[in-house]
């Protein structure tokens, strides 16, 4: 939990929890490290993460091969310092203190690995500057 960890919580929330909020999290565990708590979760999770989204990654060095769409729970939410949905019309339930965001990527579901990969680049971009902004590096 954040409280405990003293790290900043990120949850990502996507209704399948099967391409951009698997993305999203595997980016933000590859790029930040230890440094942020990362979850994922959808309200209607998928059979499987889009195969896709899985090569997408893989072309950038990121196995999300493993990786199982969960069901969203309260509990995640609260857990969560930051709650981002994933432009999916799904939502959070609210707490006060928490930050919500709504990022827009296209939905890579029925697409082509081609067809994704400008999605995985836009997480990542949006990924990269949500770092910046809750856990930038210490300096050295």
């Amino acid at each position: 939990m954040a409280e405990s960890s003293g790290k900043p919580s990120v949850l990502f929330v996507c209704v399948h929890n099967a391409g951009r909020s698997q993305m999203a999290a595997a980016w933000l565990t590859h790029l930040a490290g230890d440094r942020v708590e990362v979850r994922s979760a959808g309200s209607n999770p998928g059979d499987a993460v889009n195969p896709a989204a899985v090569e997408a990654m893989a072309e950038v060095g990121i196995d999300i091969s493993a990786e199982t769409p969960k069901a969203l729970t309260v509990d995640a939410v609260k857990e969560s310092d930051v709650c981002i949905t994933m432009g999916c019309g799904d939502t959070c339930p609210v707490f006060p203190g928490k930050r919500y965001l709504d990022w827009k990527p296209a939905d890579p579901a029925g697409r082509g690995v081609a067809a994704v990969r400008p999605i995985r680049d836009e997480i990542k971009t949006l990924v990269e500057g949500l770092i910046a902004e809750i856990a930038p590096e210490a300096a050295a």
